[in-house]
């Protein structure tokens, strides 16, 4: 309550002599949250509370503008307090691509979202974000037998089964390493992209970008774990 106080208090003094609501706007796997502010003249924007002691809002900052500057659709930072943690953003809605794809718009909606995402991709240079070098990808990769067969499954490999799986990273690694890099949102998919009414998709959870393989934001949209469709489809 504490936060959502002092949240309150910076709006006020952006805003003086104006009347809002707040309420929470969503949450994601970290400690940011969201409110929505709902203004008189039934105008929003959203606050990002993202505690400095927790979060740092420089990479967002940093990769919103490059994805702004790319022509794509990222909310649009009115107004910013690093010390408290605290960010003004446009309100890209609270419809996902997850709630809003169906049999007779998906191909409208992915065709947007692959546009935009070449937009990205055009706009890459090296040395604005991190690599996605070997040793990131190989952590990323780790935590399949870490925590999904270890873990999650209580499973311990067999020699045989250690190798071939390592022999299948040493593939993957190969692949993605030997790629044209480009920025890489690195959560691009249903649950990330807002529907809205102009200039589809809005795109939010971009402050973990990183430049590297080409393919790697299409397998996250097309290869979606939250949706599924039929191979053909995907192919298509």
């Amino acid at each position: 309550m504490q936060r959502q106080k002092q949240l309150t208090e910076w709006l006020s003094s952006l805003y003086p002599g104006e009347t809002f609501t707040i309420a929470p706007a969503s949450a994601d796997a970290s400690f940011r949250r969201y409110f929505r502010a709902t203004f008189a003249d039934s105008s929003t924007k959203v606050v990002m509370d993202a505690p400095p002691q927790h979060e740092n809002c420089k990479p967002f900052l940093h990769v919103g503008k490059l994805f702004e500057n790319a022509g794509t659709h990222v909310p649009h930072v009115y107004a910013q307090d690093l010390t408290q943690g605290f960010l003004l953003l446009s309100d890209l809605g609270n419809v996902t691509y997850l709630q809003a794809l169906a049999a007779n718009n998906a191909k409208q909606l992915y065709g947007a979202a692959t546009d935009a995402l070449i937009k990205i991709q055009l706009a890459s240079k090296p040395g604005e974000l991190p690599p996605y070098d070997e040793t990131l990808l190989r952590r990323e990769l780790n935590l399949f037998p870490e925590w999904y067969i270890a873990k999650h499954l209580g499973i311990t490999l067999t020699p045989k089964q250690s190798n071939d799986l390592e022999r299948s990273f040493q593939r993957i690694l190969a692949n993605n390493l030997a790629q044209p890099c480009v920025f890489v949102h690195r959560d691009y998919h249903s649950r990330n992209l807002m529907y809205v009414e102009e200039n589809n998709p809005g795109i939010l959870d971009f402050q973990d970008a990183v430049y590297g393989p080409i393919t790697y934001d299409l397998a996250s949209l097309f290869k979606d774990a939250y949706i599924r469709w039929e191979e053909d489809e995907i192919m298509d």
